[in-house]
């Protein structure tokens, strides 16, 4: 699997996956455009739809409603390292589910991909200039 993030100028980044593009950008008081959501909310935004489709496969396969569900995600920011130091994430049904569903959607919400990917370290390399023609200097 592959995407790229290309520069745009300024400090706009389009992200490209196939026949997708997201545009990142920063906001105005960070020098940017905001021409689109920061890294930082794309990410988290990343958490919350994965949060969001794997309550909304849940609901589908329970015969309960999906209209309405939304989530919302709010994050604090931590250092040393600068990074997302904390994702708080609120599930909001219109309606009430029975008790012993909610434990089960818990789970399902807890289990979504992205959630998982960050919960457990994972490796991230980072190489410059992986496949350079012989010439180009990295």
């Amino acid at each position: 699997m592959k995407l790229t993030a290309s520069y745009h100028g300024g400090t706009r980044y389009d992200i490209t996956s196939g026949k997708h593009r997201v545009v990142t950008d920063q906001p105005a008081e960070d020098g940017g455009q905001d021409a689109g959501m920061s890294p930082v909310e794309l990410f988290v935004g990343s958490v919350a739809s994965c949060v969001a489709y794997f309550v909304g496969q849940f609901c589908a396969r329970h015969n309960i409603s999906r209209d309405g569900l939304s989530i919302d995600a709010e994050w604090a920011m931590a250092e040393s390292p600068h990074r997302v130091g904390q994702i708080d994430i609120a599930i909001h049904l219109p309606h009430r589910i029975p008790s012993e569903q909610k434990e089960r959607l818990l789970k399902v919400a807890h289990g979504c991909t992205v959630h998982q990917s960050i919960a457990t370290a994972l490796p991230i390399t980072i190489t410059l200039n992986p496949h350079a023609p012989s010439g180009v200097r990295s």
